[in-house]
């Protein structure tokens, strides 16, 4: 990727090699810009006030809120903004879930759910009596359509599962699982956390009923997530969050609520991450996803086949459709593996990553995971695959 592009992230810094997007993106300049500009140059509040500020504020908000829906090729009511991925999740989960759902019902999960997607689920199940269905994963961690179908039944009422695994890499065959959950008059809800920065989502042609992502994984700040609806679905539910701004009418003995998606946004809502994330949109836009995602992959293939030639390691997902790779050190646990390379100024991320049953299936307890974007060069690549070696020879020697 050419140094403009590089030059556009002020985090980057010689020394410095950041192999930990998928936990959090790094933030190019424009999406620091435009919410250092509403904090220094607005700083008001949204939908309520009529003096400029607050009537800019608006515009600026409402239009992100329409780029955000053209990125997904979805209708602006059709777009909530929450703090996140995990936000987003729960409220279809307490909204949709423990409403709708009830003691026989089946919601399908897989092991390789971040914990965002499954504990709402699990607690769902819990709380209604419904049976959680595991689809079962082939032998590389992959969900499969054949698996699914052996799953899906009658009792089938919620699907929620992963477009893209955060400690794989894979990305699932979203739209034809869609297909077949509405053959059974289910729901499904996606979660898009690491999808919609590497691959083109359009919730139309997917025709997915629900779907969530979060703006600190592409680019955005941190504190900012959108859940996708479609609009019968977000009009027939009710909201979790009760307050200012989400109201229509207030009585003593009564209350009505505004239509979607503001009457899920109660409260103050992160107005500067909301302004940030229509940049970080653009920013992407610009770059183009399909450029993005082959860069990627050209980085993460020669990732691989560096790491391949490394003795003393394991690799999880030698087949990531991102880019993501995961792997330990042999017998040096992914906890003491990684202040090795805190020493050398190399990000990675190490632990469960949100995601323990994906482990289980695993057998090991934790990993190591690295994870290239369209801001790393091969140069970081060869320094991370440097001290890598220098990491086996020095866990060895002390007796690991």
């Amino acid at each position: 990727m050419n140094k403009t592009i590089i030059a556009d992230f002020p985090q980057i810094k010689t020394g410095y090699i950041y192999f930990d997007t998928a936990a959090t993106s790094l933030k190019p300049k424009q999406v620091i810009e435009a919410v250092n500009m509403y904090n220094e140059s607005l700083s008001a509040n949204i939908h309520r006030g009529m003096y400029y500020n607050s009537v800019k504020t608006t515009e600026l908000y409402e239009e992100s809120r329409s780029v955000i829906a053209k990125f997904i090729n979805a209708k602006e009511n059709e777009i909530v903004f929450t703090r996140g991925t995990t936000s987003s999740i729960n409220l279809v989960a307490s909204s949709y879930g423990l409403t709708k759902l009830k003691k026989g019902d089946e919601i399908i999960v897989s092991e390789q759910e971040h914990h965002s997607q499954f504990l709402p689920w699990q607690n769902v199940a819990n709380k209604v009596g419904a049976k959680l269905r595991f689809v079962e994963l082939n032998k590389e961690g992959k969900i499969t359509v054949e698996a699914f179908k052996k799953v899906l039944n009658d009792k089938t009422k919620v699907v929620a599962l992963n477009y893209v695994s955060n400690v794989l890499g894979y990305i699932n065959d979203i739209k034809e699982i869609v297909r077949l959950t509405h053959e059974k008059n289910a729901v499904i809800i996606v979660d898009a956390a690491q999808a919609v920065q590497h691959i083109k989502v359009d919730v139309k042609d997917l025709d997915v009923d629900f779907l969530a992502f979060s703006g600190h994984k592409m680019l955005g700040p941190t504190g900012i997530g959108v859940l996708y609806g479609k609009a019968r679905h977000l009009d027939d539910l009710e909201p979790i969050e009760f307050g200012g701004d989400m109201n229509e009418d207030v009585e003593k003995e009564d209350s009505t609520w505004k239509k979607s998606p503001f009457k899920f946004e109660a409260g103050t809502m992160p107005i500067a991450e909301v302004i940030g994330l229509k940049a970080a949109v653009q920013y992407l836009e610009n770059l183009g996803l399909e450029n993005i995602h082959k860069y990627s992959m050209e980085l993460y293939r020669y990732l691989l086949s560096e790491m391949n030639k490394v003795e003393g390691l394991t690799i999880y997902n030698p087949n990531s459709d991102t880019g993501i790779l995961t792997y330990n050190l042999n017998n040096v646990p992914a906890h003491d593996a990684i202040t090795y390379y805190a020493e050398k100024n190399i990000a990675l991320r190490s632990g469960q990553h949100c995601a323990k049953l994906i482990h289980d299936f695993l057998n090991i307890h934790s990993s190591l995971r690295v994870t290239v974007y369209f801001y790393n060069t091969k140069t970081e690549v060869d320094r991370f695959i440097e001290v890598t070696k220098e990491a086996i020879k020095y866990f060895k020697s002390i007796g690991f």
